[in-house]
């Protein structure tokens, strides 16, 4: 019997586990995938703190990237060899008034890959195949492999933005940098917001483009027509709010967020929204990677072997990562 070998999160706040267990056979309408990368992403460490809903144990990893193994029964347009990624929705009913109405990543049944289905720190994983994407062949599989969420929950950010000519990105990791360039090659004016002391970072934002780039707690040159929060820091809310023009709009992108401080009425006033965004929907990932594949991106990325899936996660705690963070499994013969 064939074996894999993944890293999994036994129950919150406790240490990674190498696993090793039989390869999972798919089931009716699902994708056995051989993992050639993973992205590392905030959720993941929300995941292990027990700070979003999960099952576990768990193999975590949602931003998968691999070529199909077995293609399960009921299952049309893929093949053995195809390479595909696999997103954070991996399942959702086809049944409910949101399933109903294409706007599945509301779904009141869903599956999320890494935190109530088996993720990618592995070498192996069961995909949904009706959530699987095709991926444009200009991307190494580790390239790739942070566009499956920093690159898609970050597109349906943009897109809740509306057509605001000037954007601030808050936090600006693995998905701020890949948004920020896709928003200047829409011809937008992106600001970039990091720590207050992180000059290293700021200097990573003006090297791919950013007009200005300063501290959370600054305000920008100009107002924003939008602002766009990444990182988990419910004290930017008001910051945000207050760097948006009259009528601008505020879009948390995070899954999870700590307790927004209250504020004066008078940061919201002036038809200033505040929004938030859930998972994706199959448009957005198709919409999203036809953009990718004519868009000269620059996804840089630190990989790491998957016996380090730990570091790769402490160094993303501590704002240690450049750009996005990548487990690159071993190959199984």
């Amino acid at each position: 019997m064939q074996q894999m070998v993944a890293i999994q999160i036994d129950a919150p706040g406790r240490p990674l586990r190498k696993v090793t267990r039989a390869v999972p056979e798919p089931g009716i309408g699902e994708l056995l995938v051989e993992v050639t990368a993973c992205g590392v992403c905030r959720t993941d460490l929300h995941v292990l703190d027990g700070e979003i809903p999960a099952h576990y144990p768990i193999i975590a990893g949602h931003e998968i990237v691999g070529r199909v193994a077995v293609v399960g029964p009921q299952v049309d347009g893929f093949a053995p060899g195809q390479r595909v990624g696999i997103p954070w929705l991996g399942h959702t009913c086809g049944q409910c008034a949101y399933c109903r109405t294409d706007r599945e990543n509301l779904c009141d049944a869903p599956l999320f890959t890494g935190a109530t289905r088996d993720g990618g720190y592995a070498t192996h994983a069961i995909a949904d195949a009706r959530y699987c994407f095709v991926l444009p062949d200009r991307f190494s599989d580790v390239e790739a492999a942070p566009l499956l969420c920093a690159g898609l929950i970050g597109w349906r950010a943009l897109r809740l933005a509306g057509d605001a000519p000037t954007i601030g990105l808050y936090g600006f990791g693995a998905a701020a940098h890949i948004l920020a360039q896709v928003a200047q090659a829409q011809g937008r004016t992106v600001h970039a917001f990091t720590r207050d002391d992180d000059e290293e970072g700021q200097a990573f934002a003006r090297s791919l483009g950013c007009a200005w780039a300063g501290g959370s707690s600054q305000l920008p040159p100009a107002p924003l027509d939008a602002a766009l929060i990444f990182a988990p820091v419910g004290d930017l809310v008001p910051l945000a709010l207050r760097a948006v023009r009259k009528g601008g709009r505020v879009v948390c992108a995070g899954i999870h967020m700590s307790d927004i401080p209250t504020f004066p009425y008078a940061d919201l006033w002036e038809e200033r929204m505040l929004l938030s965004v859930a998972n994706l929907t199959r448009e957005d990932g198709i919409s999203f990677f036809e953009m990718a594949g004519r868009t000269d991106l620059r996804i840089v990325t630190e990989s790491f072997p998957l016996d380090d899936a730990g570091e790769a996660l402490r160094r993303l705690r501590t704002g240690r990562v450049k750009g996005a963070a990548v487990i690159v499994p071993p190959r199984i013969a």
